[in-house]
């Protein structure tokens, strides 16, 4: 039986878990996520399937089925199996997708690599999730991409099923031209994600950007466009957008251009800030730093985007221009690697390494470590503990496409207490109102940042959080949810090609 919805995204929808010498699949063992999040869209439809890669020595004769069938907490669906050798993944992920895309997609031309791209590796991987798609999908059906690894999918799903809804979205920031057209392959990607229905973002500057590479490669023109809601356009921000591109038109073909944030899970966050357990945990947390130590959590990825280096030189500039400060604050800095594999992330850790050695070596006593640094995951549970502990919540990325860290800090602290900074160029930071804005790039505006949030009041506090709460319900997961419903009833009213012929 086709599906009705088919979700691509690389990663699989379950965890494969060893026991007893077997693999089994296992739920995620959070809800919170964005698999999590896409596989509740299974229960809207009747049938639907989910395609991901899986690694296999011979894709043409792989030691799985193929296709199997799913029956979980979520529903029932199927999930197609890409065999994928690990020489393609490496080719068409940790290289093509991460040393070329990833860089572009969030400004750091200086960081681009070109030369070991084996562009007809990335066509062939995206041929074949094309074509895993169009085995699922019925006629009429809807195919939802995920991310810029799968850039090409649309354009080869079109020509194999010309009458699927396609929708596509990004779960990254989109570049302006000057920046994207630096792509050899600017203009295959851009004409292949003109051939989708509906291509997704999650804010306005993303939005526009698009609108703006598609104009300068193609004879793409806007046919609607809107003024920003105010709740996604706060004047001076770094990302606002005053207007909202809605709808292109390439040749004959519409494409809805839809602005809608990914948020958090808000009633999972509360019922874990709720549990006894975790409540213990905040105590025990406190008891451990003391009652008179400032508290400032820092969670991020070890990634040039995400400013940990640029983070722990602020914190160094801090101490030394604050010596009242001295035994009285800890940053907890986690770091988690990304791929350790990867020499551009490699020499990240490196120098988030030395930075803590030395800070720790110049400012701490055996009574008191001024960084305390990760860089392992923490268990969710106990993440939100350390938030809700944390005097000061420190997100400053570089660019990121959203940042749900800081809308995670802000669910958590249902006391009202605890301060964010956060950084411009973080997605999220045009919908969370009561923020202390930095821009990362200025030690003058990080250095003002950190320190006003240290200092601030409690009745500051209070009333920023509470504005800061209200946005992160506002922009929830379940009001992501019910926008992408809305888009794919509206996909599924659009006339078929041939209708329309």
């Amino acid at each position: 039986m086709s599906s009705d919805l088919v979700i691509v995204y690389h990663r699989q929808p379950y965890e494969e878990v060893l026991v007893d010498g077997e693999v089994q699949l296992k739920e995620n063992s959070s809800p919170n996520g964005i698999v999590p999040t896409l596989k509740s869209f299974f229960g809207r439809v009747e049938k639907a399937s989910w395609v991901a890669w899986k690694y296999a020595d011979d894709p043409s004769n792989p030691d799985f089925d193929r296709v199997i069938e799913i029956d979980d907490s979520y529903g029932k669906y199927s999930v197609s199996r890409l065999p994928l050798t690990k020489e393609q993944v490496e080719s068409f992920y940790h290289i093509s997708s991460k040393e070329a895309f990833w860089p572009i997609l969030h400004g750091f031309k200086e960081r681009y690599n070109y030369d070991p791209v084996d562009w007809p590796t990335f066509r062939q991987v995206n041929w074949a999730f094309a074509e895993a798609a169009a085995a699922e999908v019925s006629d009429d059906g809807v195919v939802w991409i995920h991310d810029y690894n799968l850039w090409l999918v649309p354009g080869y799903l079109r020509q194999l099923k010309p009458n699927v809804k396609i929708a596509f979205f990004h779960h990254t920031p989109f570049p302006n031209p000057d920046m994207f057209n630096v792509l050899p392959w600017r203009e295959e990607i851009i004409k292949s994600l003109l051939q989708a229905d509906a291509v997704g973002f999650h804010i306005s500057r993303y939005s526009n950007n698009f609108k703006a590479v598609a104009r300068s490669l193609t004879s793409a023109r806007t046919t609607e466009e809107e003024p920003t809601p105010e709740s996604m356009s706060p004047r001076g921000m770094a990302l606002s957008e005053r207007n909202t591109v809605r709808t292109i038109r390439h040749h004959d073909h519409d494409i809805i251009v839809d602005t809608s944030p990914v948020g958090v899970d808000t009633n999972y966050i509360a019922s874990v800030v709720a549990d006894p357990e975790v409540q213990a945990k905040v105590k025990e947390i406190r008891a451990e730093i003391g009652e008179d130590m400032q508290v400032i959590v820092s969670i991020a990825r070890t990634d040039y985007t995400k400013g940990n280096v640029e983070q722990l030189e602020a914190y160094e500039r801090l101490l030394t221009a604050r010596p009242d400060l001295l035994g009285k604050v800890r940053l907890m800095h986690v770091s988690v690697g990304a791929n350790r594999n990867m020499m551009a992330y490699e020499e990240v850790q490196q120098r988030i390494e030395e930075l803590s050695g030395r800070i720790n070596g110049t400012f701490g006593s055996f009574e008191w470590q001024p960084v305390s640094l990760i860089s392992t995951a923490i268990p969710f549970r106990d993440l939100i503990a350390y938030y809700r502990a944390a005097d000061v919540a420190w997100i400053t990325p570089l660019a990121d496409g959203l940042n749900l860290v800081a809308n995670e800090f802000c669910m958590a602290r249902e006391d009202l207490g605890g301060a964010l900074v956060l950084s411009e160029f973080a997605g999220t930071a045009v919908l969370l109102k009561g923020a202390v804005p930095v821009n990362p790039y200025s030690h003058a505006s990080m250095d003002r940042g950190i320190q006003q949030a240290l200092d601030m009041s409690a009745e500051e506090k209070r009333s920023r959080m509470e504005r800061l709460r209200e946005s992160v319900h506002e922009f929830d997961i379940n009001a992501w949810v019910a926008s992408q419903t809305n888009l794919f009833d509206r996909l599924r009213s659009l006339p078929s090609k041939e209708s329309s012929a």
